[in-house]
């Protein structure tokens, strides 16, 4: 059983097929949120935007990247991980230097669709899809380690190119980026040259669902569960986008510096990684469903604290808490729909959830940024956000043991 492997020897054995999975993780992060919005105000500043065109802006694009993953996600059931990735890979590249060269609002809106679509879209739900169908019983580490190269890039990411911003124009920053980008392309092909498609992998590994059964997407979407389920994948990539979209009006709000405030990033990501890494090992003993069921408390709580503190200090534990509920995210999701619906139909399955993540990271902005416009500062409306992951958080309590005596 992969479960009794000690972790240096799970590590050792698979390290090909974790390496990749950290390396699309991370990559994905040139189409994450938190790295787009270093560049904020150099890009309103650009296009004269206020926080509410910008924020809409990145709604829309966002939006329509998460209406195409719906469409591109179920190929990832057909087509091997290596081929998607390079694709991917060109896409995202070719983002950054649209970013890098944009002359038009209507050019940078193109160019936050394909940085979202490519990044936090395709990169991103390859790596977690792929831990997901190629691990079993060590699923939980698997994903948790796969998950390591979002916390990297998070850490490291925000660091490097605020420092370079000093030395060079934006654009030319993201440049860098594509560069970086495809160097990746042929390490990940070298990595997961010996990958079987994912036919056999259904044929020889796949596991049932709920009731015994693999659930096809159409079966998921009949059944309630998800639908009780949506505030919970809505809620954060909604705000936890947003509290890094307005990290710029949030330092500005409370009277910090900006670089002050990514200094606590590292904080921030090492939490985010324990409480990864922890997540996995529990999520092999305990499942899924009761994980789900818990995991929205620290957002609530990171939030209200956010909310009402005037220091660095207070923001750096308020991040520390944060950290603990991106580090859930991570695995727990991934884990649950292999859990509760089986790993034959999860590519179409995990681009559901994924496209409503990416909605959910189009809405936030929108809707906060609007109310900024309106004179309702971020720090304010993080009460009402408190609130929603705690509602979330019930219903999803209640879906979860409501289906499990179901099955």
């Amino acid at each position: 059983m992969a479960r009794s492997i000690p972790s240096f020897a799970f590590l050792r054995e698979n390290a090909p097929f974790l390496s990749a999975g950290v390396t699309l993780a991370f990559t994905s992060s040139y189409g994450q949120t938190f790295f787009i919005a270093l560049f904020a105000a150099q890009i309103m500043a650009a296009f004269s935007l206020s926080d509410g065109q910008w924020g809409l802006l990145y709604a829309l694009a966002t939006t329509t990247s998460a209406a195409v993953m719906v469409f591109v996600g179920p190929v990832t059931d057909r087509l091997r991980i290596r081929h998607l990735a390079a694709l991917s890979g060109l896409a995202l590249a070719g983002a950054c230097l649209l970013m890098a060269g944009a002359w038009h609002w209507a050019v940078l809106g193109l160019s936050v669709f394909a940085l979202r679509f490519a990044g936090q879209g395709m990169m991103s739900h390859l790596a977690a899809l792929a831990m997901a169908r190629w691990f079993v019983a060590a699923r939980g580490r698997a994903l948790s380690i796969s998950a390591m190269g979002f916390a990297l890039g998070q850490a490291v990411l925000p660091i490097l190119f605020v420092a370079g911003m000093a030395l060079v124009d934006w654009r030319v920053l993201w440049v860098i980026a594509a560069g970086l980008v495809l160097a990746t392309i042929p390490l990940v092909t070298r990595l997961l040259r010996a990958e079987r498609t994912p036919q056999s992998l259904a044929q020889e590994t796949a596991v049932a669902g709920m009731g015994g059964h693999h659930w096809t997407r159409a079966d998921m979407l009949r059944h309630p569960l998800f639908w009780m389920l949506t505030p919970l994948l809505l809620g954060p990539p909604m705000f936890g986008t947003a509290l890094f979209f307005h990290q710029v009006h949030l330092v500005a709000e409370k009277g910090w510096t900006l670089a002050g405030y990514v200094a606590l990033l590292p904080a921030f990501t090492a939490v985010s990684v324990a409480t990864t890494l922890t997540s996995g090992a529990v999520l092999d003993r305990i499942g899924a469903g009761r994980m789900m069921q818990v995991y929205m408390l620290p957002y609530a709580l990171a939030f209200l604290l956010m909310g009402n503190t005037e220091t660095l200090a207070g923001a750096a534990v308020a991040l520390l808490i944060f950290g603990m509920g991106t580090g859930l995210q991570a695995t727990v999701p991934t884990a649950f729909w292999a859990e509760f619906y089986g790993t034959r139909h999860l590519g179409g399955i995990k681009a559901l959830s994924t496209a409503i993540m990416v909605l959910g990271s189009a809405i936030g902005p929108g809707i906060t940024g609007v109310a900024i416009d309106l004179g309702i500062d971020f720090p304010s409306q993080m009460g009402v956000i408190a609130a929603f992951f705690l509602g979330a958080g019930a219903l999803a309590a209640l879906a979860v043991e409501t289906a499990r005596r179901a099955a």
